[in-house]
């Protein structure tokens, strides 16, 4: 595989792309964090008709963070074989799981309401009986819940600025970057379906 790796890395960068993709992950960024401020506003809330449930959505988006979360893994053996081709196309696919989960995300939260944790009668409200019922492990989930919503705004404009650094032959700035944002994006991609499956017994 030294040789596949040898022959991306004898390509000369591309800096005038580089900037101009650049400019647009700022852009892609600031859409996604206003969209992802103004979902949650109830006043906001489309109307589905009646007989149009999306109440599968919860379960499909924690399969594909899973899914991302295998494919990050792949590219990084990839990567540390010399795979550089192989490394390249695991990048793709998980970045389009994480705008497939994104598109899909906004669209569920602007069309259902918010599913509190420990909500066992499913009124939208948590009460003190409910509130003392999950006491013990209430904690643990904000802290997975408020550490993944932290990161994956914190991180987001920073993988985009990853990827953008190693299609357009940065490899240098590349590889400065992945050392400290995938472990980033694959904690946001673990915790994504271990929030889902605390939050599972209080969907309906």
């Amino acid at each position: 595989m030294n040789g596949d790796r040898n022959q991306w890395l004898s390509r000369a960068p591309q800096e005038a792309l580089s900037k101009k993709l650049g400019i647009g992950a700022w852009i892609i960024t600031a859409v996604v964090l206003i969209l992802v401020g103004l979902m949650r506003r109830p006043e906001l809330r489309i109307q589905l008709p009646p007989d149009v449930s999306l109440s599968f959505l919860p379960a499909f988006h924690a399969g594909v963070n899973a899914c991302a979360a295998f494919v990050l893994v792949a590219a990084l053996v990839a990567v540390k074989k010399g795979n550089i081709t192989l490394h390249r196309k695991l990048m793709l696919g998980a970045m389009g799981l994480s705008v497939l989960f994104l598109l899909s995300y906004v669209s569920y939260h602007f069309t259902s309401a918010e599913v509190l944790y420990g909500d066992a009668n499913f009124n939208g409200k948590l009460e003190a009986a409910e509130r003392a019922a999950v006491a013990g492990s209430r904690p643990t989930y904000l802290i997975f819940l408020i550490s993944h919503i932290i990161l994956a705004g914190v991180s987001l404009p920073f993988i985009l600025f990853t990827f953008i650094a190693g299609w357009t032959n940065r490899f240098a700035a590349h590889r400065k970057l992945a050392r400290w944002v995938f472990p980033l994006w694959l904690y946001v991609a673990i915790t994504g379906p271990i929030c889902y499956w605390m939050l599972r017994p209080y969907y309906h």
